[in-house]
């Protein structure tokens, strides 16, 4: 028994099966440390969304699927040792994918106090040593450049781009996470990025189109 066991045993019974499959379907070997972790995720995100309202995500079957697996399914394309996640809510994909990559440096970065307070408390109580917590608006942020730059539900594309316009590194990224219909942010993407990949991502228990753009400083290859 660990100090997570108890929070994890507040679950439905059918979120642990949930989780195993689908991250057996997106192809991702977790170790029982990871498990662990991404149950402890579910259950405090669970526990403390009935009290601050953090995701509009109510049923925590679903939040195993749109919120840990949704956030999983980008981790093969997460690169380097830095990554800044922005306007990171409660956390999302940037607690889930520090659980996936120990050796990823994850900085967490949201305005809201009550959202960052929830980060702090994940943090500590899954044992993350990977990951930092900031509460900060984006402009006033200015502390380093990062390997990767991350949003899943900020801003548009080009507020997110513009936001944040210094923070990749000369050769880092932008990391978009969208829903369909991205078209017309692209057309208006501001000179200085260029459009590297455009992926499509496969959810599992999720019939919403998911893709992830993967942006470049201009120049850069």
């Amino acid at each position: 028994m660990t100090q997570l066991t108890p929070l994890i045993n507040s679950l439905p019974n059918t979120v642990a099966p949930r989780l195993d499959e689908g991250m057996a379907e997106l192809g991702i070997a977790i170790s029982a440390v990871q498990r662990e972790q991404l149950l402890g995720l579910l259950a405090l995100l669970h526990k403390w969304n009935r009290a601050y309202n953090l995701t509009a995500v109510r049923n925590v079957e679903d939040m195993v699927s749109r919120h840990v697996l949704d956030s999983a399914a980008i981790a093969p394309y997460i690169h380097g040792t830095t990554l800044l996640d922005v306007g990171a809510g409660p956390g999302l994909p940037g607690l889930v994918l520090a659980i996936l990559k120990p050796d990823l440096q994850v900085t967490l970065l949201d305005s809201n106090g009550k959202k960052v307070r929830f980060q702090r408390q994940a943090v500590m109580e899954l044992s993350l040593n990977n990951v930092t917590p900031t509460q900060a608006r984006v402009e006033q942020f200015s502390e380093q450049v990062f390997d990767q730059v991350i949003s899943r539900a900020f801003a548009s594309l080009v507020d997110f781009v513009t936001l944040t316009q210094g923070l990749p590194a000369t050769n880092g990224q932008w990391l978009a996470m969208k829903g369909p219909g991205a078209d017309d942010e692209l057309r208006e993407l501001p000179a200085y990025a260029e459009l590297q990949s455009r992926l499509l991502l496969s959810v599992p228990f999720e019939t919403a189109e998911r893709q992830l753009l993967i942006l470049t400083p201009k120049g850069v290859e």
